[in-house]
């Protein structure tokens, strides 16, 4: 708990599958396939990390000069990158803006975030493939993020953080009712205390039954008088 960060700050695809970090079997195929995969970063890639921007959700009709005309009003812009299938030529929906400053980035990060861009609300992050150990991608069943309808959730990033685990600790629990149990070491009711509330309980349970039973009988007596007095 105490090295605990909503961030991820090493990319482990079963933590970013759990809503804080906690599963230890993975809960989907995703999870399965990133926790299989070796993925190394793409070498090719050049420019400063820690400068990169990382732009997705894009219209697939945006164009480089339209990224470069709405971002480079938070500073000077050093490379740009719209990412495209390397077949069609058709845009994949995300990019890449390397800043020449730092306080470019950070301001870009902070104001431009879900920006709208030609019908399109953007989401912008700092680069994490490059940055963040063990990064595996979402085309490979990583990434952070997703929607509840894809049925992939992912957590440890910025717009969907992880939450803090619930620390169960050991002493009297009350339950809605009021009803106190004492937990041992092992977080275990005791069994005698079971038994003596499963009693009360049927002793409860049994009392209704022969108040309900009473109720019969009497309302049966009801019914026979009255029809020796007709």
């Amino acid at each position: 708990m105490v090295d605990w960060s909503p961030i991820a700050k090493v990319y482990d695809p079963l933590k970013a599958g759990s809503i804080d970090g906690t599963d230890v079997e993975p809960h989907d195929r995703a999870v399965w396939r990133a926790m299989c995969v070796r993925y190394k970063p793409n070498k090719g890639v050049v420019g400063d990390p820690l400068l990169t921007l990382f732009v997705a959700r894009l219209n697939p009709q945006t164009t480089e000069n339209k990224l470069c005309q709405i971002f480079s009003q938070y500073g000077d812009i050093q490379r740009l990158r719209l990412v495209r299938d390397i077949i069609t030529g058709f845009s994949k929906g995300y990019a890449f803006i390397e800043y020449k400053e730092e306080r470019s980035i950070v301001r870009a990060r902070q104001d431009a975030n879900k920006l709208v861009v030609d019908q399109h609300e953007v989401f912008v992050d700092f680069e994490q493939e490059r940055t963040l150990i063990g990064w595996v991608p979402r085309r490979l069943g990583g990434g952070q993020g997703g929607k509840k309808e894809s049925g992939q959730l992912r957590f440890g990033g910025r717009d969907r953080p992880f939450r803090k685990p619930i620390n169960i600790g050991i002493g009297p629990v009350k339950e809605r009712g009021g009803r106190e149990w004492d937990f041992d070491k092992s977080g275990l009711r005791n069994r005698k205390d079971r038994d003596r509330h499963r009693e009360t309980e049927w002793g409860s349970r049994e009392r209704r039954n022969y108040r309900g039973r009473d109720m019969d009988d009497h309302r049966q007596g009801n019914k026979s008088r009255h029809r020796d007095r007709r």
